[in-house]
């Protein structure tokens, strides 16, 4: 497990910098490696753990990274073997001198300004690299899709990087309405072929992801963020939680089992007769009262309370559809 505020993003980071540093040095006190990547050394040594299994293809014993992490005069000391290769020029084949300039092309419109920089250089320098050679690679152009071209991506960006809260008008799908909030940005991911907007909301009191092709407007605002010390979250292998979802208690007996499996339970736990209470975040109290009418009788809604009786009164209206049809059985 990461360090308090690391994600798998900063971890992977952290490696690409760790391999030359330790090559350039032969040998490095364990403390040492922490306070220069700014972590500490039970993290430094999970990283290390995670390096030894990485090398080139196809990954056999000869083929990966060596670390060795040795008690010296009452040090730690790292040391890194077989990681010569790095050392070495990368040359691309077409293919993937082609898809990287792709990649480039499409970031770099809708890169914050620091990241901007960073992608106009290196595309310099494939150009440089290609010359000639590579003049039908280089006249590739790549146009942003509309959700990178949205006018909310660049007030979005600016806001992260000066630190100030949003104002934004976001789309509520489940009842179609439009609600306003202020929030405190925090990083914009990409998850598959959609963006969100990692944010501290505080209309919800909480951490909310706002996919961003339903920010209608958003305005960036004087006021600085609440904390500004606050990091993005690694939202690429998560759930989820939008700007309108409410988190349901169901008790479930066994014939109703298979809601585990069909929809991301956040929580669960053994209940009284072989039951078990779960917990799972959904969109409107109408998709809540839905799924309950479909397990029903094998299902039980613990909370949230007001939700609990308006369901108890769906459920006897319902009932009472049949009892009072008039049709002689």
């Amino acid at each position: 497990m990461s360090a308090q505020g690391d994600t798998a993003p900063d971890q992977v980071a952290r490696l690409l910098a760790m391999v030359p540093y330790l090559l350039a040095r032969g040998e490095v006190r364990l403390d040492d490696a922490a306070a220069h990547f700014g972590t500490d050394a039970d993290q430094i040594e999970r990283d290390l753990r995670l390096l030894f299994m990485t090398g080139l293809s196809p990954g056999l014993p000869g083929d990966l990274i060596e670390v060795d992490l040795e008690a010296l005069e009452g040090d730690r000391v790292i040391r890194v073997d077989n990681a010569d290769y790095l050392a070495r020029p990368v040359r691309f084949s077409p293919a993937e001198a082609t898809a990287l300039v792709v990649a480039l092309r499409t970031m770099a419109d809708s890169a914050p300004e620091g990241a901007a920089d960073v992608i106009a250089r290196t595309l310099a320098k494939l150009e440089e690299a290609a010359g000639a050679e590579g003049e039908d690679l280089l006249r590739l152009h790549v146009t942003p899709t509309p959700l990178e071209a949205s006018a909310v991506v660049p007030v979005l960006r600016s806001a992260i990087a000066h630190g100030h809260q949003v104002e934004i008008t976001y789309h509520v799908p489940s009842r179609d309405q439009e609600s306003r909030r202020v929030v405190d940005p925090r990083g914009i991911a990409r998850v598959e072929d959609l963006l969100y907007l990692d944010a501290w909301c505080h209309t919800a009191q909480g951490d909310r992801a706002f996919r961003v092709d339903r920010i209608l407007a958003a305005t960036e605002l004087d006021t600085d963020v609440a904390d500004k010390g606050a990091r993005p979250r690694d939202l690429t292998g998560g759930w989820f939680t939008d700007a309108e979802t409410t988190t349901v208690t169901l008790r479930l007996a066994p014939p109703a089992r298979w809601v585990v499996e069909y929809y991301q339970v956040t929580d669960q736990r053994p209940g009284p007769d072989g039951t078990i209470d779960v917990d799972l975040e959904v969109a409107s109290e109408q998709w809540a009262q839905a799924l309950l009418f479909r397990l029903a009788p094998h299902a039980t809604l613990l909370a949230p309370a007001g939700w609990v009786e308006a369901f108890a009164q769906q459920a006897r209206a319902a009932l009472g559809l049949y009892e009072d049809d008039g049709v002689d059985s």
